[in-house]
Formats: C-alpha cells, structure tokens, sequence
C-alpha cells in the first residue's frame, strides 16, 4: 500500500496542491490577513513555514481558486463580490544570493526588477533600483486596474548575512531603506503588504521606511499560523501516527 504524501520542506503551495501533498489548512486566517487595511510584518525563526505562507498569499492574490478547492478560503470568499480576482503581485524572496560580496543585494533586487519590467514595461529601466520599483508599481496598476500586492520573504537575510561585516550591513541596510520607501510614497498603488523576517531590526533597513507596519508576530490568534497545534496533527496526520 502506497502512504500519503507528506509536505517535509515543500514551500510552494502550488506544488504542494498540485501534487497532491497533506496540507494543514492555514487559509481561515489567511483569509482574515489579506482582508486586513494595514501593512503586516510576522517575524518567526528560519525553517519555520514563512515561505509557504507567503507563497499561498501569492497564489491567492493571482486568483488562482482552482488550488483553494476544498479549503476553508473557498468558501470564505464566494461570499464576496469581487472574489479571485488576479492582482499583479510583487514577491521578494531573498534566497539564492551571496550578500558577503559586494553588489549582492543589488544583484538580486536587479534582477526581480528585470522579470517584472518583462510584464509592465521597461521604459525606466535607467533609474535607480529603487526608482524602477517606484515606476513599476504605478506601471502595474495602470496595466491591470488593480493595486499592487507586495509580499516580503524574510527581509532581513541580506542583513544577518553580514552582521559580521560592519560596512557591509550598514550598506545593505540603507540601500533596503530606500528601495522599500517605495511603500508609502506609492500607497495608492497599493492593495496589500505582508512582510516576514526572523527579527525586527528597528535601526536598520525597512522599519526605517514603513513605520506603519502592524507587527502580528505575538497576536494569539496567529500563533498558530506557521505551525500545527496537537488537534491539528492528530486530526489531519492520523494514519502515519
């Protein structure tokens, strides 16, 4: 007889769907996160579920209901007029670079910069990093009609990278604060924020620019949003146990 398939390291939510993986379905609370008016921030430890959080946030924000069928958002959201509509979604995920060189962080802000210029125009692709972003945003909801969704995986890498490398972080820290300044100049081409980072650094990079972030990081009603509680698991994982 063949088992189930558990989802161990899996961060993809379409994939996770797609193939068929156990899920533990978070999507009650997503669904009350992304109705939310402000900017969120969630800080929790690395290797602790925040990417397949994010990344279910992103497929829901594309409108992709095909991979919500069964879970509790499905019906949570046919009750509104204006459900699984696609927004144009700008998702950081900061994995994949070597911040201890220099140009690290530049590297990778360029080049998801390059992959949306792809979809809404590259007519500014001269400015500066953080002045393409600014366009970009204003370009995306101009194209769609919808506001922008922005969605951050771990902010912070590029910092605690290099905290060994004074120089280094200090850099790094300005260049985040500038790009993300883009989060309050650009509010009305904004729809929705959530960012996640493994701590809060309040003197450096992105908390300098978006001071209006809610932190939801000890609400009670989220503890529970990256991990399982004893009911969940018995509930959802009965045959292994």
């Amino acid at each position: 007889m063949i088992g189930r398939t558990l989802s161990i390291g899996v961060q993809d939510f379409g994939k996770l769907r797609d193939e068929g993986f156990v899920y533990v379905d978070k999507t009650a609370m997503i669904y009350e996160l992304v109705n939310k008016k402000v900017p969120l921030f969630l800080s929790r430890p690395r290797c602790f579920g925040k990417s397949l959080i994010l990344s279910t946030m992103k497929y829901y924000w594309e409108g992709k209901k095909e991979l919500f069928r069964g879970l509790a958002i499905e019906e949570m959201e046919d009750s509104k007029s204006d459900a699984w509509q696609s927004y144009p979604v700008f998702y950081f995920g900061f994995e994949g670079e070597n911040y201890n060189q220099n140009g690290g962080l530049e590297n990778k802000l360029n080049l998801m910069l390059l992959g949306w210029e792809e979809l809404y125009g590259n007519q500014y692709s001269g400015l500066s990093l953080a002045g393409r972003f600014h366009k970009l945003l204003k370009l995306a909801h101009e194209k769609t009609g919808h506001r922008c969704v922005v969605l951050v995986d771990e902010y912070d890498k590029s910092l605690l990278d290099v905290m060994d490398n004074p120089d280094l972080f200090e850099h790094n820290g300005d260049m985040l604060k500038g790009f993300f300044d883009n989060l309050k100049s650009c509010d009305s081409h904004i729809k929705f924020i959530f960012i996640t980072g493994v701590t809060k650094l309040h003197k450096n990079g992105i908390f300098n620019a978006l001071n209006n972030l809610m932190d939801i990081s000890l609400f009670e009603e989220y503890a529970t949003l990256c991990s399982m509680t004893e009911k969940e698991i018995v509930a959802c994982y009965e045959p292994e146990i």
